[in-house]
């Protein structure tokens, strides 16, 4: 439309000087009548062309004014480069020789007190990135994030300066171990399922054929029938260990659908809190609102928070007033924020990390399958669940929806 609107008006412009140059023409020949009209002629023509480009170049202009701000980089040209750097979908941070400033909406959001825990530590580990690209780990109200820091030296006013980027990819980060782990068990639970059903059925055959031989020396038939007995039951206990892990790699796709806070919170204090009044303790419930929903599965979302609470109940069975809380909020941007929390020992700093780990447990004879097993289900849910630290000490597990 621009390209027309400018050799429209190149056009009227020559038209105007062709009319010059008649008119010039004509003062020329004004003795002579036969050249006097033929300029008249011309000069009416083209006079005529230019009234007509002249009404056109109006209407197109009408339309060009009517027509929105193309979306692309002329437009985005006529902006402040502030702008765009706004609304950019990662952090970005000045570090200069004293301070770190937030440079867009991101940054701001990733420093302020509702979501980083300690904004002077974060702002502390920025300051020190001494390399072009590393993670780095900070507190939030949902517990330890991650994130890419990528680094980048320039000169302002002759000043060296830092441009950070920040990225938080806690969220992706879990997915994909999720995922990683799922095809782990998925495959060594089947390569020693095959191994084990065959081992098991050989031992209970031995056995079998051993009561049918009669000339085996005593003490021979008992060493071979202890031997046997012996393979039998490692083989049925490693079964069923295998058997429990299975349960991390088949969790059914979940049935979304809405669930009342209130009411599951009812049906868990049923189930639960008379073992916790047993034996002197309490297990409190606890809601911001009393019209709270969630679009999940119901019962993966119940099986989740009940081993969460039987972790708790089992960190807590040393103490004489055991408490457990659970609650129920509204967190940043509107998301349902349920909290699980007890006053037991809680973890081990250097053990934090490690507690979703499929296999690993803090228990003596723990399998390290219910938290696994937690984080899955709450993943599959669209959630999230983290380990946060308490100040008042005990252990503090927040999921988010």
């Amino acid at each position: 439309m621009a390209f027309k609107l400018e050799r429209l008006r190149g056009l009227i412009l020559s038209q105007s000087a062709g009319l010059a140059a008649i008119a010039a023409t004509a003062m020329a020949c004004r003795d002579a009548p036969r050249a006097l009209v033929l300029c008249l002629l011309a000069a009416l023509l083209l006079a005529a062309w230019q009234w007509r480009s002249s009404a056109l170049l109006g209407k197109l202009s009408v339309q060009a004014a009517a027509e929105p701000e193309p979306a692309g980089p002329s437009a985005l040209a006529v902006h402040p480069p502030e702008i765009r750097l706004e609304h950019a979908p990662v952090a970005l941070f000045r570090l200069s020789a004293d301070h770190v400033e937030p440079l867009n909406a991101r940054a701001r959001k990733l420093t302020a007190p509702g979501n980083s825990r300690d904004p002077a530590a974060l702002y502390q580990a920025l300051q020190a990135q001494s390399s072009d690209r590393r993670w780095i780990r900070f507190e939030t109200e949902r517990g330890v994030e991650r994130a890419l820091a990528s680094a980048s030296s320039l000169v302002i006013a002759g000043r060296p300066e830092r441009l950070l980027a920040v990225l938080p990819l806690e969220s992706e980060l879990e997915a994909e171990t999720l995922r990683a782990w799922q095809q782990l068990v998925h495959v060594l639970t089947h390569e020693i399922m095959n191994s084990l059903t065959p081992v098991a059925s050989l031992s209970r055959s031995a056995a079998g054929m051993l009561e049918d031989t009669p000339a085996l020396p005593d003490d021979l038939r008992q060493e071979l029938e202890l031997a046997f007995s012996a393979i039998s039951r490692r083989a049925d206990s490693l079964a069923d260990f295998v058997t429990s892990y299975r349960s991390l790699s088949a969790v059914p796709t979940p049935t979304p659908e809405i669930i009342d806070i209130a009411e599951l919170f009812e049906r868990l204090q049923a189930l639960i809190a008379p073992a916790w009044r047993a034996r002197g303790g309490q297990a409190v419930f606890q809601m911001e609102s009393a019209a709270m929903e969630l679009k999940a599965d119901g019962g993966q979302l119940e099986q989740a928070l009940i081993n969460l609470i039987k972790n708790a109940y089992e960190a807590t069975s040393h103490l004489a007033e055991a408490r457990l809380t659970v609650s129920a909020s509204l967190g940043r941007g509107g998301r349902l924020k349920l909290e699980v929390s007890d006053n037991g020992p809680g973890v081990a700093e250097d053990k934090i990390e490690q507690i979703f780990t499929p296999f690993y447990s803090t228990k003596a004879k723990g399998r390290g399958i219910g938290l696994a097993l937690v984080r899955q289900l709450v993943n599959n849910n669209g959630g999230t669940v983290r380990y946060a630290r308490s100040l008042g000490g005990g252990a503090r597990l927040i999921l988010i929806f």
